[in-house]
Formats: C-alpha cells, structure tokens, sequence
C-alpha cells in the first residue's frame, strides 16, 4: 500500500516558530487544520500544551473536526472558517467558540442555539474585499451590523476577510487597509470596541517582513505555513520554516519495457487521465512503472517526483504509470525494480486528498 509519512517534529517546530513570529509583531493567530480532517492522532500528537500556549485558537471548516478538537481538548479554543450551514447552529455553538458568518438569518439561528445552551457565542463577521466568495457586501455592512447587535446571545468580536482563496486577489496593503477602515467606522458608528480585524493567511504572511499589514489588522488564520513552511503568495519558503514535512511513497508493482505511443482506436470512453505524446514518439519505447495509487488517492498534478527522471504517463482510478526512460543510473546499473517505492513530494490538496483515503497509509515519525 503506498503511504504518507508526516514529519512531526519539524511540523511542531513550525508551529512554535509561527507563534514567536505572531508575537513579535504583537498579532494573534489562529492555527487551521482542515488539511488533516480531524485526525485524532494527529490532533493529539501536534496539538500538546506547549504547542497550544502560542495559539489563540484552532479552526476548521468542518463540524467533525471540531468535535475531534475538542475531543482532544475541551479547554481549547476553536474557530469554525467558513459561513455555517444555518441547520447546524445547535452543532456549531457546542464545539465553536468562535464562527466566521455573512448571514443574517444564520446568526439569528445561532443567537437562538446560545440561548438554549446558555451561552454567548463569538462571530467575525466577514466583509467582500473582492475575492468574490464569503462576505457581506460592502454597501451592507453598517445595516448588518446594525441588526446582529441586537441578538443578546451573540457577541460580535470583529471582522475578517478572505483574499487569494478563489481568484487568488492579492492581499495588498491597501486592500488590509480597507478592512480596517471598515473597523474604525463601525467602532465609531456603535461605540462598540472590534477585538479582531482577522484579514491575515498564509498569503499575507510575506507582508509581515515588510511592514505592509496595518497595524489594525491583529488577526491571522493560518494553515499552509505551519504544515508544509510556504506562503501560497510565492510559494516559497517562509522565513525559517520546514518545508520538509510529508513524502509520499508509491510502490512499483510492474516494471516493463513498452511502447510509448498506444496501439488502437483511441475512443472517449477512457477512465483514466493519460499525458500527451507526439508522432515523433512512434516506434520508440522506454520503461514503465506502475505504482500503487491512483485517482482516487490523489491527483498526479498535486505530487512532484523526487527523481526528476521520473515522467508521468497516466492515471486511473487505483492505478498510476509512470515513464522511468532507460531505467539506468550514470554508471549503467538498473535503478528501480517491482518491489522498490518511489518518492513524491505533495503539496497541500495533495495531503487533504491522501489523509481522507482510506488505501493510503498514514506514518508518523
């Protein structure tokens, strides 16, 4: 079976950096899990108290996982990321401290969820910067305001946005700024003091190092940096975090030398995803690999070759064929045979796919 092996060492260290860094620029943060689907082992094997201690709270996207959260821990403090399904408002006060919202009618069911379990609930309520998903129009926001300060079971502790997600719109300076102008108004509309302006990701991270996130702006949702060291703004490294956190080994379970050019009537009912090849390839033949995973597992686009001699050919539900060309090291010996595992390095919708299949193995070091 192939498997992914999750480095957690270097993935705790990641965390703890972050949080030295949050600091140092005096910001919170908030660390997002949705990559690991709350996995309960490696909630628990990340997730200790030492790490905790520099995290305002852990988010995710969906309800299992904060229950999974809390489960682990029910003194830590979560955050649900995404507007909440109005019929899970019982759901979403019990195992969110904290929610992300854009609708009226949603937070009224909320409202009505805390009162039931005699609580007040936390909303950012999150403004349309331009990104074009979540977020109240920006023509709105003072009336929507106006309306959830009434709910006496909700209390309102700032508001966020979402660039880079959809579109990849840049968070620039002066698009972090209008989220906290859009703070001052309110403030000063309702007298009523914003705990967070949360507009900050992994893609704003690079604005830290160069003094470009205003200083209104104290709020950071961050995934991508802790578990795999980048910024999708570049995807570089960030600062001086570990990019070495997961590879992933296929086996080989085939190994021949075969045509690269199929022989047949080329129909459109092929199942699989299969790479170009040109006339000039007719005739010619080169080794191939068939590994031990396939579409269902991950996509081919999502995984990168260790071995950079190492081509894709095609993708099919449990399988993938790989082009090993000659097969031979400089010195002439065979390199790979049927039995040998071969190394990729995922990306993050690589992980999230991978962690959720169930034919692929999860190894911890």
């Amino acid at each position: 079976m192939a498997e992914l092996k999750i480095h957690t060492p270097q993935i705790i260290d990641n965390i703890k950096k972050l949080s030295s860094i949050f600091k140092s620029y005096n910001k919170k943060w908030s660390l997002i899990t949705k990559v690991f689907s709350g996995d309960i082992e490696f909630l628990e094997r990340i997730l200790t108290s030492d790490v905790i201690e520099g995290i305002h709270s852990v988010g995710d996207s969906r309800l299992t996982s904060l229950r999974n959260l809390k489960k682990v821990n029910h003194q830590m403090r979560t955050i649900y990321i995404k507007p909440p399904a109005k019929i899970y408002a019982d759901e979403i006060v019990k195992y969110a401290d904290i929610s992300l919202n854009t609708s009226f009618e949603t937070i009224q069911a909320l409202n009505e969820a805390a009162k039931k379990q005699k609580k007040v609930h936390e909303i950012i309520i999150m403004i349309e910067l331009g990104e074009l998903r979540e977020g109240v129009k920006r023509d709105d926001i003072i009336d929507f305001y106006r309306k959830v300060f009434n709910f006496p079971n909700i209390k309102v502790v700032g508001l966020g946005s979402n660039l880079g997600c959809m579109y990849g719109v840049e968070p620039t300076y002066d698009k972090l700024m209008q989220i906290s102008l859009y703070k001052e108004v309110i403030e000063a509309k309702f007298n009523r003091k914003m705990e967070f302006v949360s507009g900050g990701s992994s893609i704003t991270l690079p604005l830290l190092e160069t003094n470009n996130v205003p200083k209104d702006m104290n709020h950071f949702r961050v995934g991508e940096a802790a578990f795999f060291g980048t910024t999708p703004l570049t995807n570089d490294k960030f600062a001086n975090l570990s990019t070495d956190t997961f590879n992933f080994y296929a086996n080989v379970i085939e190994l021949e030398e075969k045509k690269i050019v199929p022989d047949g009537i080329i129909s459109d009912a092929n199942v699989g995803h299969a790479a170009d090849y040109s006339e000039d390839d007719i005739g010619e033949s080169s080794y191939k690999a068939i590994l031990d995973f396939g579409l269902l597992d991950v996509a081919s686009e999502d995984i990168e070759a260790m071995d950079k001699d190492i081509k894709f050919v095609g993708i099919t539900s449990d399988m993938t064929v790989v082009d090993l060309g000659n097969n031979k090291t400089a010195d002439g010996k065979t390199k790979y045979k049927v039995g040998d595992k071969l190394s990729f390095k995922p990306n993050y919708m690589a992980v999230a796919r991978l962690l959720n299949s169930k034919f692929i193995d999860k190894i911890f070091d």
